[in-house]
């Protein structure tokens, strides 16, 4: 039966955070943070999409595999980045940010211990536990944070260093995994995991011998880890395809790399267009990487005119039409989209089903939708939206990064003054997001503040 949420009463003022965290800017900000969003923009402009913040935290872990300094380019200006410094300053790296740069100079004896606080703060943290391995033979890592989506087993992780020929269990709180050699191996992920993915992959190109990872992950994030490791020296055939053949080497060198644009980004301007009826030109993101979700906002309406590897132009005249929306690993429909899915849907005209097939936690959205007059009810994994004219200002709380993102868009098509609070969680994922939203037609305004309402 569907699940027509019911909304509470009250909220305690306690259930918001009020812990300090720093920007990228060095600045420190409060978690009490909320966004007062002002309905009825229109948004019309240009607006720059820097790198993937799902590939640049992976590509600094895989700065470890080599000694020497190893210089990223394109990096997002976002919280994420400084904790995954601090990740990597835990085992010994020196890490310098300087505006859109990192340089990171791994020494040639590193900690296999990545235990810093910064763990628990990120999922990608991660990601260091294939590159320890891999150079060190042996990785004590924290288990990661990150955003509350719905269960991330690392069992996949595990038993891909286990066919590499390394023992691994959980003691502790901590992923441990030791290996007298490693060996390449046929391995068969049962999901097509982007963690587990990376992982294996970040360890096998140090192995002897060769590597198979068949049901690979295919994202586009995947290939730029690829690229980045095969100008270090690594040999990797199939980037981009289900089947990852890595021929093992003795070593890597430090390189310098340029990470891909953020193709969720690119994504959430372009349902920004779609949603307040604007026009938007988005740079810096190859439009390859969106074909499914520019369809979709075609069916939408949309008209689409996109810029061969550079971008694209969205123009919506009219209402959104509904349109139907289903979670799958690329290239399928992200699950990182389907809180903006949800959001065009409320206001469309018609009536939209969405099914999330990755995280089963991401629903926990709908019920601050909810709370902006959307016509929402859940049925296990299935959403059904009745789109309405226009939502009504309410105050609302991020879950995660994307939902965040999600209720900024529905704040900008209600009536009224919308609050949103722990926006922390998109200031991880978005750089200067109110600044482009205000240079693009929006107003929202940043307010320091415990709420006063629920």
């Amino acid at each position: 039966m569907f699940h027509t949420f019911e909304l509470e009463a009250s909220r305690s003022v306690n259930e918001c955070p009020t812990d300090w965290v720093e920007t990228p800017a060095g600045m420190m900000t409060a978690m009490s943070e909320h966004f007062d969003v002002h309905g009825g923009a229109r948004l019309v402009g240009e607006v720059d999409v820097v790198g993937a913040k799902n590939s640049v935290l992976k590509l600094m872990a895989a700065a470890l595999l080599a000694e020497g300094t190893t210089t990223i380019t394109n990096c997002p200006q976002i919280l994420d980045v400084p904790l995954m410094a601090d990740v990597l300053r835990s085992v010994g790296c020196e890490v310098e940010l300087d505006g859109d740069t990192a340089r990171i100079t791994t020494p040639s004896e590193l900690s296999h211990r990545a235990d810093s606080p910064a763990m628990g703060k990120l999922r990608a943290s991660v990601c260091v536990l294939g590159p320890l391995v891999g150079r060190l033979k042996r990785a004590v890592v924290a288990l990661p944070g990150g955003d509350a989506i719905g269960s991330r087993p690392l069992d996949m992780h595990q038993t891909g260093l286990r066919a590499l020929g390394a023992t691994s269990t959980i003691e502790h709180g901590c992923v441990v995994a030791k290996a007298g050699e490693l060996r390449g191996a046929q391995i068969w992920l049962d999901f097509p995991s982007v963690g587990a993915t990376e992982n294996i992959l970040m360890a096998a190109v140090l192995a002897e011998g060769t590597t198979v990872i068949d049901n690979a992950a295919r994202e586009p994030e995947i290939a730029d880890i690829c690229t980045m490791l095969t100008e270090m020296g690594a040999k990797i055939e199939g980037a981009g395809t289900s089947t990852l053949t890595v021929h093992g080497v003795d070593s890597l060198r430090p390189t310098e790399h340029r990470v891909i644009g953020d193709r969720i980004v690119g994504a959430t301007w372009a349902f920004a267009a779609a949603m307040t009826r604007g026009d938007l030109t988005v740079n810096g993101v190859n439009p390859h990487h969106l074909d499914l979700v520019l369809e979709k906002l075609r069916l939408a309406g949309a008209e689409v005119t996109p810029f061969d590897g550079q971008g694209f132009r969205i123009v919506q005249a009219d209402r959104p039409k509904a349109v139907d929306f289903v979670t799958l690993p690329y290239p399928g429909f992200a699950t990182d989209l389907q809180p903006f899915a949800v959001a065009l849907s409320t206001v469309s005209e018609g009536t939209s089903m969405i099914t999330e097939n990755v995280y089963e936690a991401r629903f926990r959205f709908i019920e601050e939708m909810v709370r902006l007059g959307a016509d929402a009810r859940t049925d296990g994994h299935h959403a059904v939206v009745r789109g309405v004219e226009r939502l009504s200002s309410a105050p609302v709380w991020a879950s995660d990064i994307r939902a965040g993102a999600g209720l900024v868009l529905a704040g900008l098509c209600a009536d009224g003054i919308t609050e949103i609070w722990d926006v922390f969680h998109i200031d991880r994922g978005y750089p200067h997001f109110v600044e482009n939203l205000n240079r693009l037609g929006a107003r929202i305004d940043r307010v320091t503040g415990n709420p006063e309402r629920a």
